[in-house]
């Protein structure tokens, strides 16, 4: 009987790329910025092409349109590819942008928002 259910939830996960291991992948860089974006980009499109990835930005303490524009990249290349592609440990500062610019809800790893401090947004009702 054990060896039937372990067979059928290995055929179950098989099946379902939602359930496929995450790689988190940590940036050593403190800024995410126009002119490092390319390269950035680079090196992360051929991973989140071949599986889902949660990127680590705990270490990112300046984030621009041009960083915010290549987290977009890499979100749409790995769904294109059928994966999932998160963000987890923002700090502060990148944080507060995400949540300004409401990328927050697209890439955040959890359910919930990141926590600003002392910054309330209001819901819209739609």
């Amino acid at each position: 009987m054990a060896k039937e259910m372990l067979a059928a939830h290995k055929e179950f996960v098989m099946k379902n790329a939602r359930l496929e291991p995450i790689r988190n992948v940590v940036i050593g860089a403190t800024e995410l910025v126009r002119g490092q974006d390319q390269k950035f980009l680079e090196t992360m499109k051929p991973l989140v092409r071949c599986q889902s990835v949660r990127l680590d930005l705990s270490a990112v303490q300046r984030i621009d349109a041009a960083g915010l524009a290549a987290l977009i990249t890499l979100f749409c290349t790995a769904r294109d590819a059928g994966h999932d592609f998160k963000i987890s440990n923002p700090s502060p500062h990148v944080a507060e942008i995400l949540s300004l610019v409401g990328l927050n809800r697209i890439l955040n790893s959890q359910s919930a928002a990141f926590p600003v401090p002392g910054v309330e947004l209001a819901e819209t009702a739609a």
